[in-house]
C-alpha cells in the first residue's frame, strides 16, 4: 500500500484513485468529495488503517446503503490489490462486477487470518483485517459492486427465487411504517399557531401592566388516522400475497392497522398478526383462511367488509389500502358499487396493483375497471422499491391530492 503521507502529490493520486474505484461501482463520489478526503487526510495525519477507513467513510459516503460498497473497495484498494496507475487509466463505461453478499461489519480487532463475513471469501469488509494479506494473489475474486438490498430494490416479487423472498422478508419488516396524521380536536399552546387563546393571553397580560405584550397562540394537535389493509390472496395473486402478509404484519404492530384477507370471502387478520412472533402468526393465517390461492370475488369481499366493519368505524376517515389485480369473477357492477360507498366514508383510498408495473398495462378487468373511478392513489407494489411508494403513499395521505399515475385523477 502507497504510504498517504509521502507527499500532496501521491495524496492527491491515490484519493482519486479511490474515488474513481467507489464511483465506477455506485457510490455517487464527486471530485469536491475525493478532495475533501484528501484534504482531511493531511489534516488529521492518520497513523493506521482503521483511521483512513473512518476518514474516508465520513467524507466519501453519503448513505447506509453505499457502506457494503465502500467496505469492500476500500479493502481491495488499500490492502494492496489495486495499482493506483492502473485504477486512473480504468474504462468508466466498464460494467460492474458481479455482485457477492456483502454486509456492514465495524472495526475489530482480531486474529491475524480471522475467516469475517466479508464481501468476498478471499477478504474482509471489516477494516484492519489481514485475511487478504495471506491469501494468494491468483486466488482472489472480484468484489460485489452492490449489495443484495440494490440487486433486490427493483426486482419484482413474481421472479424472486425463495432464498431472495427468504431475504425480501427481512428488507420489508425494515421498512419505515409513518402513519398519516389528523388533524385532533384538542389544541395545545404553540407559537405558530393561528388560533389566538385570549384567556391564556390576558392572565400573561397582568404581569405588564394589562398590557398584552405576548400574544399566546394554540394549534389542533395532530393525531394518528386509521390505516386498514385489505389484500387479495387468490391464485393470481399468491406471487405477492406472502410478501404483503409480512407488510401487513408490521403495519398491524406499528401503526396499531386494520387488516384483511379475501380470495372467495372476507377474512379478519388483525388479531393473528398482532401477537406472537412471525411463524406463530402465519400459523394462525393459514388456519384462519381456508380459500387462500382460491377465486376472486372482489365484490362480495368488499360489500361484507362495508356491512360488518366499515360503517361500524373502521373505514370511516380511514386510509384505506386495497391490494388486488382486480381480476373478478364475479359481477364488475358490485365491484363498483361498493367502492363508491367505500371512498364515501375512507378518507382516501388507495389501490395496489403489482400487474400495474408492466409496460403494456392497461385497466381492462372488470373488477379493475369498475373500481378505478373511485380511487385516489394506484400504484404497483411490485418490488422493493415500489412497496416504499407505497409507503410513503399512506404517509402522506391528504384529501384532494394528486394521483401517482397519470390516468388516475383524485376525487374531489
Amino acid at each position: 500500500m502507497p504510504d498517504l503521507l509521502d507527499g500532496p502529490a501521491d495524496l492527491a493520486a491515490v484519493a482519486s484513485a479511490f474515488g474513481h474505484q467507489l464511483h465506477g461501482a455506485g457510490v455517487p463520489v464527486t471530485p469536491e468529495r475525493s478532495a475533501r478526503f484528501a484534504e482531511t487526510v493531511l489534516l488529521t495525519q492518520p497513523a493506521t488503517i482503521d483511521d483512513v477507513y473512518w476518514l474516508g467513510r465520513v467524507t466519501l459516503v453519503s448513505g447506509q446503503a453505499q457502506i457494503p460498497v465502500y467496505n469492500a473497495i476500500f479493502d481491495r484498494t488499500f490492502r494492496g490489490l489495486v495499482d493506483f496507475t492502473e485504477a486512473l487509466a480504468l474504462d468508466p463505461d466498464a460494467p460492474p462486477s458481479p455482485p457477492a453478499p456483502s454486509s456492514e461489519r465495524p472495526p475489530r480487532e482480531g486474529p491475524p487470518g480471522r475467516e469475517t463475513d466479508g464481501v468476498a471469501p478471499v477478504t474482509s469488509a471489516t477494516p484492519g483485517s489481514e485475511a487478504a494479506a495471506q491469501t494468494d494473489p491468483e486466488d482472489r475474486s472480484v468484489l460485489a459492486a452492490a449489495s443484495p438490498e440494490e440487486r433486490l430494490g427493483h426486482r419484482d416479487f413474481s421472479a424472486c427465487s425463495p432464498e431472495e423472498l427468504s431475504l425480501l422478508r427481512q428488507l420489508v419488516e425494515q421498512l419505515p411504517l409513518i402513519p398519516p396524521m389528523r388533524r385532533g380536536r384538542r389544541t395545545r399552546r404553540h407559537p405558530a399557531g393561528a388560533r389566538l387563546d385570549i384567556r391564556a393571553t390576558l392572565r400573561r397580560a397582568h404581569r405588564s401592566g394589562g398590557d398584552p405584550v405576548r400574544r399566546i397562540r394554540r394549534r389542533h394537535v395532530q393525531r394518528p388516522r386509521r390505516v386498514v389493509l385489505i389484500a387479495d390472496v387468490s391464485g393470481s395473486m399468491e406471487p405477492y400475497a406472502r410478501v404483503y402478509l409480512h407488510l401487513m404484519r408490521g403495519a398491524v404492530r406499528a401503526l396499531g392497522a386494520e387488516s384483511f384477507v379475501f380470495a372467495t370471502r372476507l377474512t379478519r387478520l388483525t388479531r393473528h398478526l398482532a401477537t406472537g412472533g412471525p411463524d406463530y402468526a402465519y400459523a394462525k393465517v393459514s388456519q384462519a383462511t381456508p380459500d387462500w390461492s382460491g377465486g376472486t370475488r372482489i365484490g362480495e369481499a368488499l360489500t361484507r367488509f362495508l356491512d360488518e366493519h366499515g360503517r361500524r368505524g373502521i373505514a370511516r376517515g380511514a386510509v384505506v389500502v386495497i391490494v388486488s389485480d382486480g381480476w373478478e369473477i364475479g359481477d364488475p357492477a358490485q365491484v363498483g358499487r361498493a367502492m363508491e360507498k367505500l371512498s364515501r366514508l375512507a378518507y382516501r383510498v388507495i389501490w395496489v396493483n403489482p400487474r400495474s408495473a408492466a409496460a403494456q398495462y392497461e385497466p381492462l378487468a372488470g373488477g379493475m375497471a369498475a373500481a378505478l373511478p373511485h380511487i385516489d392513489t394506484f400504484l404497483s407494489g411490485h418490488s422493493i422499491r415500489a412497496l416504499g411508494d407505497v409507503m410513503a403513499a399512506i404517509q402522506s395521505a391528504t384529501r384532494g391530492g394528486t394521483g401517482t399515475r397519470s390516468e388516475v385523477q383524485p376525487r374531489g
